[in-house]
């Protein structure tokens, strides 16, 4: 089984990382760069204290490593359920004609932990400035992504199923400091993750 998932994906904390980088752009966002910057915010979290924020299943695409749920949170697509789509209503509404996610209030910060506020907060701190296509540019250096640049390049797929164990390497590019970590740090943190992961699939076959 790829490790893309750990539990299952929570939709009220996509939708809150969703509401927050909207709220931090003015109120309305890019769908391309709210969900590059979901990546970069699960990628912290990962590496810093053992597991992703959202639980998304990750795709690497032609415009980089995707949120495949955040995705369609983003797009207030038709896939998400009842409830899934009642919650993001509160909260959210999407232009699609002009790919924008627009906040309709503010984020419920309850719903997330301060953790994941951390993360949030200081990946818009570090990328915030970056337009859409630098952050597209950006993530293509990252070893989840690159992995598969010649299929995806080449036209020979469209999209490749990640592994959240992918996310503990570093990026290609050595002069990268946002996610250089000790060995030590990443070692304790991946073995969280795949300790929490082995759990959940414990109890998911159970």
């Amino acid at each position: 089984m790829p490790m893309s998932t750990v539990i299952e994906f929570d939709n009220e904390k996509a939708t809150q990382a969703l509401n927050f980088f909207a709220q931090k752009e003015g109120g309305s966002i890019s769908k391309l760069k709210a969900v590059k910057l979901i990546w970069l915010a699960d990628r912290y979290h990962l590496r810093h204290y053992g597991r992703p924020i959202t639980n998304d299943t990750y795709c690497a695409m032609k415009y980089g490593p995707v949120g495949s749920s955040v995705k369609d949170f983003a797009e207030c697509s038709d896939f998400l359920s009842a409830e899934e789509r009642l919650y993001l209503k509160k909260f959210l509404t999407c232009d699609r004609a002009n790919n924008l996610v627009i906040s309709k209030k503010q984020v419920d910060t309850d719903v997330l932990s301060s953790t994941d506020l951390e993360s949030l907060n200081i990946v818009y701190q570090t990328f915030g400035q970056l337009s859409p296509a630098k952050l597209v540019k950006y993530s293509h250096d990252y070893p989840e992504w690159s992995k598969f640049k010649t299929q995806l390049e080449s036209g020979g797929s469209t999209r490749e199923v990640m592994s959240y164990t992918d996310f503990f390497a570093n990026p290609t590019d050595q002069s990268d400091s946002f996610f250089k970590e000790s060995p030590a740090k990443l070692k304790a943190t991946k073995e969280a993750f795949l300790d929490n992961f082995s759990l959940a699939n414990f109890w998911l076959s159970d």
